[in-house]
């Protein structure tokens, strides 16, 4: 059965043009709504029925404002646009970029979109991680940058909420991404463990975010606001 549930619906999503953004701007093209996807290397992506691509770079204010002051109409913000430095994140210059990318664009483009989305009442999701949970000793920045976005969803649902617009976020757990990929490869033995401490014993797929995505930002989660949704196949529980 084809699941029509958000015709009629204007989605911006950030990050748009690679990884869960490009997964979710297709799934919610195919479930009816007009997508923009928006980010770094638009020219690279092919195209998708019902998504829109175009350059952004969501670190420059100024264009994020123009980009929304465009629009005539919105409905969902997906801001997934994200970067991890790895061990360059110990230095304070690596940890600001990815906070500005991952956690103050995120804002940047809440902020810039809310009176689009105050029109008619929207949808935000935001993008958290397992690591919102816990740290990381190699990515301290994408940890506390996610664990940012939590409290950022939980903010942003009770200044928006008279406004009728829901704040949400997913928390996504080990997703196959070429780096994944490549961790399996190289070390097989790691990846064997990610799998071993997953109770569902798989690695989750872009499309397992980009459904989540989709229900939070849809009717069926119209009383839903302010929830953190874990999409990790049980990680979070062991």
């Amino acid at each position: 059965m084809t699941d029509n549930s958000l015709v009629g619906r204007v989605a911006v999503v950030t990050g748009g043009t690679s990884g869960i953004g490009l997964g979710t701007a297709r799934l919610l093209a195919e479930r009816g709504a007009t997508v923009h996807a928006v980010g770094l290397g638009a020219a690279s992506v092919e195209a998708i029925p019902g998504v829109t691509v175009s350059e952004l770079d969501v670190t420059d204010g100024d264009a994020v404002t123009a980009f929304f002051a465009g629009l005539d109409s919105l409905d969902i913000l997906v801001p997934a646009a994200g970067i991890s430095l790895g061990e360059d994140e110990q230095d304070p210059v690596g940890f600001a970029a990815v906070i500005d990318v991952n956690l103050l664009a995120a804002h940047r483009c809440c902020h810039a979109a809310r009176e689009l989305l105050f029109q008619d009442g929207g949808s935000i999701v935001l993008i958290a991680s397992m690591y919102s949970v816990f740290g990381s000793s190699v990515s301290p920045a994408y940890a506390a940058s996610k664990g940012g976005i939590v409290q950022l969803t939980k903010s942003l649902c009770q200044t928006y909420a008279p406004h009728g617009v829901r704040v949400n976020a997913v928390a996504p757990g080990w997703i196959e991404t070429p780096l994944l990929e490549k961790t399996r490869d190289v070390a097989p033995e790691v990846y064997a463990g990610l799998l071993d401490r997953t109770p569902l014993n798989r690695i989750g797929q872009v499309d397992d975010i980009g459904r989540a995505i989709a229900f939070l930002a849809g009717p069926d989660a119209a009383f839903i606001t302010g929830a953190v949704l874990p999409v990790d196949g049980g990680y979070l529980t062991v």
